[in-house]
């Protein structure tokens, strides 16, 4: 078998290849994520027998596998991955797995199946998130309405000229965020940075508000699968409120009006980002477990 090797750029169309013959329902399998992350978890990849087999070596933690993707079989290739992770960890752990891959693929005798909510993916309806609509949204309209009401603004779709701007109001958040001392942001910081600059080989589509000429909120994403979209990076100036609704609201509208659904990722068991993702009321979550070999 062939050495598992870093994931690099040129990697892209490869991965797509595969993504699109086996389409993803969580939101760590698109090439994108997998890029811009890569020095947190340095993950090495190794294609096998019509499917991608990953494993990550974090900072932080133990080594792990993500499941296996592509149009081969995926329960031989489980295996496989998890000998792969054995040798390098007692601990072998394939992890963020959608219910869909365990009900289809994983053998309950072989595996035991942990719940993660903390990983678990939120999903909205799109026409949600555009309209607003309700009582239960009416506060978050009210924010919105009261950042349209009280500023003169600009909405761009992403470019390469508006790059270098969005870069500089991401080292500005970082600044009022203080990421140097929190090394989860840090890491954020680094995969805010690894996306925009690398904006055109990636090819995912972004969006940003500007106040007086100034980025102040930005927005990234891409398709995930044929009827949903994946919101990777969502970022505003805290100070200017409705500025988070706005970005939110006009990111979805302008660029993802054709997708039934919108998947926001997860609240990684931060409880301020989990009262955030429930506040906009998700139409269903794509539950992710943990597989332990027995």
């Amino acid at each position: 078998m062939t050495d598992f090797t870093p994931i690099e750029i040129q990697d892209k169309p490869l991965f797509d290849e595969f993504l699109r013959k086996d389409p993803p329902q969580v939101s760590e399998l698109t090439f994108t994520n997998l890029f811009i992350w890569r020095h947190h978890y340095q993950p090495a990849w190794l294609e096998w027998k019509g499917c991608i087999l990953i494993v990550f070596h974090p900072q932080k933690g133990s080594v792990y596998g993500l499941c296996p993707f592509g149009p081969g079989d995926k329960k031989s290739a489980l295996g496989i991955l998890c000998k792969e992770i054995a040798k390098q960890t007692a601990e072998g752990r394939i992890c963020r797995v959608g219910e869909e891959f365990v009900t289809r693929h994983v053998d309950p005798a072989k595996f035991e199946v942990v719940p993660d909510r903390d990983n678990s993916d939120y999903i909205y309806l799109t026409k949600d998130l555009i309209n607003l609509s309700g009582n239960k949204y009416h506060r978050k309209k009210n924010h919105l309405n009261q950042f349209l009401k009280n500023h003169a603004f600009e909405y761009r779709p992403l470019d390469a000229e508006l790059v270098k701007r969005v870069l500089g109001m991401q080292e500005s958040w970082c600044q009022i965020r203080e990421c140097v001392l929190k090394p989860d942001l840090l890491a954020e910081d680094f995969a805010v940075h690894e996306a925009l600059i690398h904006f055109e080989a990636l090819g995912y589509q972004g969006g940003a508000i500007l106040v007086n000429s100034v980025v102040e909120a930005f927005a990234m994403g891409e398709m995930l699968n044929q009827d949903t979209a994946v919101i990777h990076i969502e970022k505003a100036n805290p100070d200017i409120p409705g500025l988070y609704a706005a970005i939110n609201q006009l990111f979805s509208l302008n660029a993802w009006s054709r997708a039934t659904y919108i998947n926001r990722e997860q609240d990684m068991g931060v409880e301020g980002l989990r009262k955030a993702k429930e506040s906009y009321y998700p139409h269903h979550m794509v539950n992710k477990y943990t597989l332990i070999p027995k």
